[in-house]
């Protein structure tokens, strides 16, 4: 979840430039004393040269902090960043400022007389004004992340909600009922113990959907026990037409991914796909090496195109993005469809 910093940075500078002058008079005031605001011949010139070396200096203190946001991004590093970031800002504005008390002495400043003790003094009031500037800054900064965590889980649960009406629309539906309670009305006839396991994987299914989908992440061990009791509803409805290898590395098994993701992936395949005992629709369900998960399928399209708005795939893709986590990778060839997405560990 990344804050929009070109925006953030845009809204800085804004609040920058309402700055400045203030903050130019300060030090110039510093440097000259009184005689600064009662001679407007002094005024002007010393005004145009801080000006001139301070405004670029002040916009470079930009190229740290945006930097410490990229890379320390979290709330819960924001000492960390928020004491970077004043180290560095402070010792920016020193070298500004000490560059500026002897650029006036050596081009023999009408009225300026170089004194340490001043320069010290200026140095340290400019240090609480990096502080403060830094704790404000901060304050915003947080803020925003704060509300953006919270807008983005309000999203997440509304695609969560999403998820289970549209899990159920596929599954709990007259179309689903009608053909699992005729393939367990043929069992009943044919074989009674089939028929009472069918009965039992078409409760484990529906036990699943009505529990599982209510949390936002679930384990890959959760999902293949899933997967196992609705692919036996398929595999006693198809028979040989379908087949499903699942090869999965141990160390996988309870890295998380948004419940339903595979039975999307695998309705998705039976959907779009002949089914034949001579021509098998075979579903693969496999890890990578780096940690993602695959699941493809050989493509047999059928005649007659099965109309597709694509709300599954969106569903995943959308549910990864709340997450944090890049979108899903697609290869859709005359051969093979797969997606591959990333198993996500300690999301949060």
């Amino acid at each position: 979840m990344a804050l929009n910093l070109n925006r953030y940075t845009q809204r800085d500078t804004w609040i920058a430039l309402a700055l400045l002058p203030g903050y130019y008079c300060f030090l110039n005031y510093m440097m000259l004393g009184r005689v600064y605001f009662q001679q407007l011949d002094l005024f002007l010139g010393a005004s145009l040269i801080t000006t001139i070396i301070w405004t670029p200096a002040f916009f470079l203190h930009a190229v740290p902090a945006v930097y410490l946001r990229k890379r320390f991004p979290h709330i819960r590093q924001t000492w960390m960043r928020m004491s970077l970031a004043l180290s560095i800002h402070i010792a920016m504005s020193s070298a500004v400022i000490s560059f500026l008390f002897y650029f006036f002495d050596w081009i023999n400043f009408p009225t300026y007389t170089f004194r340490a003790s001043q320069l010290g003094w200026t140095i340290l009031l400019g240090s609480i004004g990096n502080l403060v500037a830094n704790i404000v800054h901060e304050s915003v900064y947080t803020f925003e992340r704060w509300s953006q965590t919270i807008a983005e889980t309000e999203k997440l649960k509304k695609a969560n909600l999403q998820s289970q009406l549209d899990s159920l629309k596929q599954q709990v539906n007259p179309h689903f009922l009608f053909n699992s309670l005729n393939t367990l009305s043929s069992l009943i006839d044919e074989d009674t113990d089939k028929a009472e396991l069918f009965i039992e994987e078409l409760s484990s299914v529906y036990r699943y959907l009505l529990q599982t989908n209510e949390n936002a992440l679930t384990s890959l061990r959760n999902e293949l026990k899933f997967i196992d009791s609705y692919f036996h509803l398929l595999k006693t409805r198809y028979g040989n037409g379908i087949e499903l290898r699942v090869h999965i590395a141990p160390e996988f098994q309870d890295a998380q991914l948004p419940p339903l993701t595979l039975q999307m992936l695998v309705e998705n395949a039976v959907k779009h796909n002949v089914i034949l005992a001579d021509q098998p629709l075979q579903i693969r369900i496999e890890t990578t090496a780096d940690g993602r998960l695959t699941v493809a399928n050989n493509v047999q399209r059928k005649n007659v195109r099965v109309a597709s708005n694509g709300v599954g795939l969106a569903n995943i893709a959308t549910k990864y993005q709340l997450l944090g986590h890049s979108s899903l990778a697609i290869q859709n060839t005359d051969t093979t469809f797969s997606v591959t997405l990333p198993l996500l560990v300690n999301v949060y």
